[in-house]
């Protein structure tokens, strides 16, 4: 999409970047002619990263992980040994 002065004169006045035009118009909820990315959602996805932050770690530890499967059937898991990855 294009921008149009408006949005841009409004985007300097208020101080929402870029970034932030582009993040909402691809997260945002949209309804009508808006795109709408609030505080809970922003709240959520925050919460969300986090969750993801600390599952990391947990693999970071491990040095990481395996997990076999076959078709649709999950068969093992194990920490990943070094000398193989």
């Amino acid at each position: 999409m294009h921008k149009t002065k408006h949005i841009q004169q409004r985007m300097s006045q208020r101080g929402v970047s870029r970034d932030m035009v582009e993040y909402v118009l691809d997260n945002g909820t949209p309804e009508n002619s808006k795109y709408i990315f609030g505080r809970k959602e922003a709240l959520a996805r925050l919460e969300g990263i986090h969750r993801e932050e600390r599952l990391l770690m947990k693999i970071l530890d491990k040095g990481g992980v395996v997990v076999v499967a076959d078709n649709d059937a999950l068969i093992t898991t194990y920490n990943c040994d070094k000398r193989r990855h």
